[in-house]
Parts: structure tokens; sequence; C-alpha cells
């Protein structure tokens, strides 16, 4: 429950709750506190177990961390049944990224060996500088990039 908090900030809090309620009214402070989140949690507690009673015995393993999206996402990705972990043992990033550097490389080469040789392959040469517009003159519409 504490877990993201350092001691440092314990430390903290400890001392500015002596500041505000002082020392001698610090322990009654404590007990009420402490009383509360004791009854929320029973709250909680019965309320849980009411509704686990009302879902039936077909939800009995049912837990109410599965609720949180990012749990429930953890747990149906590490279920065997689907076979994701074979799919993603299966799959090797670095490799697939090789792949597409490779792929792209070739094309570039290709691309730039067809412009130089004159073919008008349907290809378009993207590092030839574009001509200067005259003033008024409207840039070319492409319909195919709209």
């Amino acid at each position: 429950m504490f877990s993201d908090i350092g001691t440092l900030e314990v430390v903290a809090l400890v001392i500015l709750a002596v500041l505000v309620f002082g020392p001698d009214k610090l322990p009654k402070v404590i007990q009420d506190i402490s009383r509360t989140i004791r009854k929320i949690r029973e709250f909680s507690d019965s309320a849980k177990q009411d509704i686990r009673q009302e879902l039936g015995p077909e939800f009995k393993d049912f837990e109410f961390e599965d609720l949180n999206p990012k749990t429930f996402i953890r747990k149906q990705l590490d279920n065997d049944d689907l076979g994701l972990k074979e799919i993603r043992n299966g799959f090797d990033l670095k490799k697939e990224m090789a792949e597409v550097t490779d792929a792209v490389h070739s094309s570039d080469s290709f691309s730039s060996s067809s412009s130089s040789s004159g073919a008008s392959g349907g290809s378009v040469d993207m590092t030839k500088k574009r001509e200067a517009l005259d003033v008024g003159e409207r840039p070319p519409y492409d319909l195919d990039a709209t």
C-alpha cells in the first residue's frame, strides 16, 4: 500500500503531524485514523463477500483486482489457452526490424538506379529539388495525395 512512499516522506509526514496536532493529541488522532481505516476495510470486505455470494458459484474464483484493465490484460496475455506465449516467443523484434530496414534500403537502391537509368517506371525521384513557383502561381494539385 505504501510502497511508493519513501522514508524521507514518512519522516516529513510525522513531523508535520506533530506540528499540526501537537505531541499530546497525536496518539488520539492516530488511534482515530487507524479505527476509521479498520472500519473501511471491514465494510469493503463485507461488500466483496456479498457480491461474491450474489454472483453465484460460477464466479467463485473472481478477484476484484481483475477489474483493473492493466491486471485484466496482463492476466489474459499470460493465459496459455490463447497460445499467445508461443506467438510472443516466436516473434523476434530485432529480426523483424532488420528485415524492414533491409527492404527499405533495397527499395531505395532500386529507385535510385531506376531514376539514374532514365526509366520512368512510375517511381518519382524525391531527391530532385522543386522549381520555385512564380508570384501568384498556384502549386500543383495532386488528386492522389488528398
